[in-house]
């Protein structure tokens, strides 16, 4: 029982190290630009970053839970 444990544990380590290493990183520091990304937008149609340029923009990533209970 004790090698089947380490077994699977040993499988699970190299799954994280070959396939969690292949995931893209997007390294954004204070100061840089903001990449142009799409999204849906609230009135309908799509609303690009880049078409707000020279508009103050905020962008914000916190999760919003609007479910009642």
């Amino acid at each position: 029982m004790k090698l089947r444990r380490t077994l699977i544990a040993s499988l699970a380590a190299i799954f994280v190290v070959i396939f969690g290493s292949n995931r893209p990183t997007l390294a954004i520091g204070v100061g840089d630009q903001a990449p142009d990304f799409e999204l849906n937008s609230s009135k309908g149609g799509k609303l690009k970053l880049s078409d707000l340029h020279e508009k103050n923009v905020l962008i914000d990533f916190s999760q919003n839970d609007f479910d009642p209970t």
